[in-house]
């Protein structure tokens, strides 16, 4: 916080306070001032024209200082530590401090004891208590000088004798922190757009029309004297006259003024009558002329009651209107930042924020107050998603419902994030999983199949060696075994085709050989043809057989 050295009340300090954004203005700019309103502030800021302050007004003002000055030993006691009245700021936040400890740790503020404070329920461990302008005023100027408490106190004297005191602590409340700082920023945009009007006007107390000539009716049995026709003239021309175009308060103003107006025109014209009907019983002329005035009088009075209802009506429904058009349109210039429509619905309470006001230039500031909140929401909501963006992004994760997840708080929208890469890693994990398993198996598919395929090639290369060294019984031609060897049964013993040429050595046989002769194998394990042992039998009468056969055909 930097420090300034001007004393508070004093021109370099009322210079100060125009360039900055102050502590005591931020209830206003919140829209929670009992004193001044948001609208108010804006045309103050802009212009830089102030209220003129009344001798009750400065009055009270000095009574507020010396209080303060009175009560500021009394803070000191409580807090431990001796207290400075200083002005600081911090960028374009300001505030004036009651009071300041040395390390900026904790400040005081003060206010006189007044019937909305001494009504609260006062708990001095808490100040939430507090009505909001003086909470906001307090979180404002803990974001200026950075201290961790105030002490707010409120009392009365009498001349330098205390009469009553009430004092509570208030800490800073995160989320009250985050509005202050957001509704100076929209503030600061509405500021530079801001027009001021063009003059001040005053408070419009409604004009009737011009009055009518005084009605003077003299009978005696018959009319002797009377300005009726002139005064019927003259009335009738003042009711075609009357604006019924009502737009601003002064015609609103004007319109309720005539009302009453036009009701008194029927009084005086039924008291007229009640004067003549006692001088004379008829006279129809007097009598058709005064009812006709009356009727044309009640008839413009009911008329423009009607109106100014509706037209108020009408004219609150417009500055609604714009309100919500203002809304929409805000909202969707968020999201045109955004790579979607990614920004929810904002509530924006305008028939709740102008219930209860009567006056064009009340429902307008509520309006316009509304919508400077329901904006500074907008934006806070806006802030998060894109924070929740980049996050996002910076994740590397493809997000088909993003615009879900971008509304997520932070800490959710992480946590979310890390659910889903541990998610991701963990599929990422089994597809490598998957993909090793299958490359392993490939590979061992392949050196099995090496194996065999070199087996076969070692088991032929004996097969030769062996064929090479005994005789050979050769058999020419098909071979059919008409009577194939009947089957047995099998008791799971195997015989290789080397053991079978073991038993029938020196004759030596092939697997085309014993295939010719009827005789498969049944298993084979890596190059070995594995063959029923107990068909052994046949295999050799199928040999002998053939055998013979062959030396009978040589004989022949």
């Amino acid at each position: 916080m930097e420090y300034h050295s001007f004393a508070q009340g004093g021109p370099e300090w009322h210079a100060h306070r125009a360039t900055h954004f102050n502590a005591s203005d931020a209830p206003a700019m919140m829209g929670c001032s009992p004193y001044q309103t948001r609208t108010e502030l804006l045309a103050r800021m802009k212009t830089g024209i102030t209220a003129e302050v009344d001798a009750a007004t400065q009055r009270r003002f000095d009574d507020g200082h010396r209080f303060e000055a009175l009560a500021r030993p009394l803070a000191e006691k409580i807090i431990g530590e001796d207290l400075y009245p200083v002005t600081g700021s911090s960028g374009k936040l300001s505030a004036s401090f009651d009071g300041l400890t040395m390390d900026e740790s904790t400040a005081f503020e003060h206010k006189s004891l007044n019937d909305s404070l001494r009504y609260t329920p006062w708990d001095e461990g808490n100040g939430d208590h507090l009505p909001p302008h003086y909470r906001v005023q307090m979180e404002h100027q803990m974001i200026v000088s950075g201290a961790e408490r105030v002490l707010f106190m409120a009392s009365k004297w009498n001349g330098d004798e205390l009469v009553e005191e009430r004092h509570c602590w208030y800490a800073s409340d995160a989320n009250l922190k985050a509005r202050v700082l957001a509704g100076w920023q929209r503030f600061e945009r509405d500021l530079a757009e801001f027009v001021p009007p063009a003059a001040e006007a005053p408070k419009p107390t409604g004009k009737a029309p011009e009055s009518l000539p005084s009605l003077r009716i003299e009978v005696t049995g018959a009319v002797t004297s009377s300005n009726l026709a002139e005064f019927k003239a003259q009335a009738l021309a003042v009711f075609q006259g009357i604006n019924r175009d009502l737009k601003t308060d002064e015609d609103f103003a004007n319109a309720e003024a005539t009302v009453k107006w036009a009701k008194g025109i029927e009084d005086r014209l039924a008291s007229a009558k009640e004067s003549a009907l006692a001088q004379t019983e008829s006279i129809d002329t007097l009598f058709r002329a005064i009812d006709d005035i009356s009727a044309e009088a009640r008839r413009v009075r009911l008329d423009l009651d009607k109106l100014v209802k509706a037209r108020k009506e009408a004219i609150k429904a417009d500055i609604v209107a714009e309100g919500i058009a203002a809304m929409a349109k805000h909202i969707r210039e968020l999201n045109a930042a955004m790579p979607g429509n990614y920004m929810p619905t904002v509530p924006a309470d305008f028939g709740g924020a102008i219930k209860g006001l009567r006056t064009v230039d009340s429902i307008r500031n509520a309006v316009d107050t509304e919508l400077a909140r329901a904006k500074i929401a907008a934006g806070e909501i806006a802030n998060r998603i894109h924070a929740n963006i980049k996050t996002l992004k910076e994740s590397g994760l493809v997000a088909h419902d993003a615009a879900a997840l971008v509304l997520k708080a932070p800490d959710d929208l992480a946590a979310v994030i890390a659910q889903r890469k541990a998610a991701e890693q963990d599929r990422i994990e089994a597809e490598r999983a998957r993909i090793r398993s299958e490359e392993a198996a490939r590979l061992e598919r392949e050196a099995a199949a090496a194996l065999l395929a070199t087996t076969q090639q070692a088991q032929a290369a004996a097969d030769a060696a062996r064929e090479a060294e005994k005789p050979i019984i050769k058999i020419d031609g098909p071979v059919t075994n008409s009577t194939p060897a009947p089957a047995q049964p099998d008791t799971g013993a195997r015989l290789t085709l080397g053991q079978i040429n073991e038993r029938l050595s020196p004759v030596s046989i092939t697997v085309a050989g014993l295939a010719e002769l009827g005789f498969q194998p049944v298993e084979q394990v890596k190059a070995s043809r594995l063959y029923r042992a107990g068909d052994l039998p046949a295999i050799c009468k199928a040999i002998s057989a053939h055998v013979l056969r062959a030396c009978a055909t040589t004989t022949a």
